[in-house]
């Protein structure tokens, strides 16, 4: 029996062509990678199935300094977890918690530089 999940998400995510690390902010070790971000949630991708309904305090290393940052810390709430397509991996889609401005403006930032683009979307035809 194939259950359809509801969109519930206001803003739509980024497909990323390339995957940003997230690791645990307390601890430094690495969780999963970001598939797709919006400036509202995310999801992740780990080897090990995430708790759901909890806060968790991530850091994204940038590839490169932005804005004269070298990562971005910011906490979600997971909001489900469920097996990914492929073996041994899981997708846990998570909420972004009071992310201050400067968070949402390095998001949209990552979306441009990782994002992939259609030539119509960029002017040409």
């Amino acid at each position: 029996m194939d259950k359809k999940i509801k969109e519930k998400r206001l803003i739509k995510r980024q497909q990323l062509k390339s995957y940003l690390q997230v690791y645990n902010r307390k601890t430094g070790k690495p969780i999963g990678y970001i598939v797709n971000l919006s400036s509202e949630g995310l999801r992740l991708v780990s080897n090990i199935p995430l708790l759901t309904h909890s806060v968790f305090e991530f850091r994204v290393k940038l590839p490169r300094e932005v804005n004269g940052a070298k990562h971005i810390d910011f906490d979600a709430l997971s909001c489900w977890c469920r097996p990914d397509v492929s073996p041994d991996s899981f997708d846990t889609g998570f909420k972004i918690v009071d992310a201050p401005e400067d968070l949402h403006n390095l998001v949209n930032g990552l979306t441009n530089y990782f994002s992939f683009k259609s030539e119509s979307s960029s002017g040409t035809k």
